[in-house]
């Protein structure tokens, strides 16, 4: 029987009592339902107290579109090669430790503009746990098992397969491609991304 919300509450703040910070991330295969899951925890989780959670979305690290062109990768753009993963997993063993720094600002990114924000987020000192998501969390490859490492849990976030294509192409389009190019881009691209995603269900901590 798959956890219910309230249970996952539960769940979320016993990783991170007292006197340290924790970092639990969310992974799943794109439109999944990272995101909302990610969000709706955040606001259930703030509206107990004063806000103690943050967020800070795995997105930020996509490289610009002008480094993607000088790599080659301009059309492989959210497969795992085209995130800073090493630059992720520095900024996840920063947050893990809670040092003296008043906030630490984390990049976002602007679906409109498919780019990069640099320092969009602040993570202040009082965040006792921060929810990261993204796709590659569970990857036992290169950079991305230093990113694993910096994480106390991880999720797995799946849902219906022919919901999760149908939403992937709606938000596509909501974001400017033509509906033909968002299938075309979801059956090329994103599917070939989300295999790679499926095949690391097996590490999460947690299936939801």
């Amino acid at each position: 029987m798959p956890p219910t919300f309230d249970d996952l509450l539960i769940r979320a703040r016993s990783l991170a009592p007292e006197g340290r910070r924790a970092v639990l991330g969310i992974a799943g295969s794109p439109g999944a339902g990272k995101t909302t899951l990610a969000e709706r925890l955040v606001r259930a989780l703030n509206a107990d107290e004063e806000p103690w959670v943050a967020h800070v979305p795995m997105d930020g690290f996509h490289l610009a579109d002008v480094e993607l062109e000088r790599l080659g990768l301009r059309d492989r753009k959210g497969a795992p090669q085209t995130f800073d993963a090493f630059g992720y997993a520095a900024l996840l063993r920063r947050l893990r430790v809670q040092g003296d720094d008043e906030v630490v600002y984390a990049p976002g990114f602007e679906r409109v503009l498919e780019q990069p924000i640099a320092g969009a987020i602040p993570v202040p000192a009082s965040a006792r746990l921060v929810v990261t998501e993204g796709n590659y969390l569970l990857l036992d490859t290169g950079a991305w098992r230093r990113v694993r490492a910096a994480l106390d849990e991880v999720w797995f976030c799946e849902i219906d397969e022919e919901v999760r294509v149908r939403r992937l192409v709606a938000r596509h389009v909501e974001f400017g491609k033509p509906y033909e190019e968002a299938v075309e881009w979801v059956r090329r691209s994103d599917q070939r991304n989300a295999e790679l995603v499926a095949a690391t269900r097996g590490r999460a901590d947690l299936v939801v």
